[in-house]
């Protein structure tokens, strides 16, 4: 790292710092934990408007398959749209972090919001004349996974100067339960809406993404400290690298990164053996949604106690205490055969990693420099992502080589492995809390 670079990393801790005193200034009501979040109407505007767009993109990614269906008949060809969408949002992962630490990030949000809606817009037309075909479709899901490669880094890096730095945790959190509740509103309502008429899903998302962009109209995101943003694009791969390395040179970014990646890699193939085997030992449709429902009921109490727990707890010991809570539960599944007890195993698993997220991305963002966010929301997404898609491949895999059972155990086996790193790792077991992190400058490293 050059003299320059490490001068920069080690003024890191102070910008938050900054930034919160900036948001502060904006609204000198804040104050606190959930209290002052509530008060914060810019955040408000931003989550209010984020929690509809994420019921539109659920609806739509429902209804995209049914609608393949309807045309073709052909269940390739359905994958091939949804499949469209996670490959767009992957390739396109660390190019949109890089431009994100260049560009104006709410201009970004704001672009990508109407874009989507003038995307879903032109999915309507076209159905409404009877001119829609697979490769429309699949040009639609492109169009919205590079607008998600772009919006979500972007919404990320400006957390830090749109609340203050003590209420970082609590925003994070509380997008985490947006996200959640978002996807599980929208599977509900496409199937419905579906039914309703083929384009009555695609209609809503258009509004959806409208309403969402009318709010971040009035959302005031405070400038950034640097004055990077709307540099020319040059040397684009040069500053991929540059993020990359940044997350790869610091400790405690490569160890938390590692831990979010594997247990995105085995918790996903560990759902799909439970599905199966509940499939194979008879349990009925009704009650395998049920599960799944209750998976994300669970995730949604999560996200809304993750602030306290991240309060109440060292972040050693929410990190390694989700690890260790998993290496438990998990195996359980061998002996239950009620889709609604597993629905409640899987709801209890659901229920503790976002307490750990919450500590990890508080951390991350906090201690990044402004002018690297962008890139480190890049790099993480498209690991989390990749590790979210190798997960069903991995549990495939299994149920095809083992029983059910064997299979459970197996990933099991896989979370427990790093378990076991987790708790003896000496980088973990110095991890900081929020308040330490702008004293990290004069610590030495791990």
């Amino acid at each position: 790292m050059s003299e320059e670079a490490s001068d920069r990393a080690r003024s890191a801790p102070r910008e938050p710092s900054d930034a919160g005193r900036s948001a502060q200034a904006v609204d000198g009501r804040r104050g606190g934990h959930g209290g002052g979040l509530r008060r914060n109407r810019d955040y408000r505007l931003l989550w209010t408007g984020q929690v509809v767009s994420e019921a539109g993109f659920s609806t739509t990614t429902i209804a995209f398959p049914l609608l393949v269906l309807a045309i073709t008949g052909s269940a390739a060809q359905s994958g091939l749209v949804l499949g469209a969408v996670a490959v767009a949002q992957l390739v396109a992962g660390l190019p949109a972090g890089a431009l994100v630490d260049r560009w104006h990030r709410k201009r970004i949000m704001l672009a990508c919001e109407a874009v989507q809606a003038v995307a879903a817009a032109g999915l309507v037309l076209a159905l409404f004349w009877d001119a829609a075909g697979v490769g429309l479709l699949v040009a639609v899901a492109v169009v919205m996974g590079l607008c998600r490669a772009l919006f979500e880094p972007a919404e990320e890096a400006s957390l830090p100067r749109l609340v203050p730095e003590d209420q970082v945790p609590g925003a994070v959190a509380m997008n985490a339960a947006r996200t959640s509740a978002g996807q599980l509103s929208g599977t509900a309502l496409g199937g419905f809406l579906f039914a309703v008429g083929r384009l009555v899903p695609f209609v809503f998302d258009v509004f959806a993404h409208l309403f969402a962009f009318v709010s971040l109209l009035f959302v005031r995101l405070p400038d950034r400290p640097d004055q990077q943003a709307g540099r020319p694009a040059a040397h684009l791969g040069r500053e991929i690298l540059e993020g990359l390395r940044w997350v790869w040179q610091q400790p405690r970014l490569r160890v938390t990164s590692l831990c979010v990646i594997s247990l995105n890699l085995f918790f996903s193939a560990y759902y799909l053996v439970i599905i199966v085997l509940a499939n194979d030992r008879g349990v009925p449709s009704g009650e395998i949604g049920v599960m799944a429902a209750m998976l994300g009921a669970g995730g949604i109490l999560g996200a809304l106690a993750a602030p306290y727990l991240h309060r109440r707890l060292s972040p050693y010991l929410t990190i390694i205490g989700v690890f260790w809570a998993l290496t438990l539960l998990t195996p359980l599944a061998v002996f239950i055969h009620s889709g609604y007890v597993l629905g409640a195993l899987f709801a209890a698993i659901a229920f503790l990693p976002p307490a750990a997220n919450t500590t990890i991305s508080t951390y991350q963002l906090l201690f990044t420099p402004d002018h690297l966010r962008g890139r480190l929301g890049g790099v993480l997404g498209v690991a989390g992502g990749l590790a979210a898609a190798l997960g069903p491949a991995l549990g495939g895999w299994l149920i095809e080589l083992l029983p059910g059972p064997a299979a459970v155990l197996t990933c099991t086996a896989a979370i427990a492995a790093v378990t076991l790193l987790t708790t003896f790792s000496g980088t973990l077991r110095g991890f900081p809390a929020v308040a330490e992190v702008r004293e990290l400058e004069e610590t030495p490293g791990p």
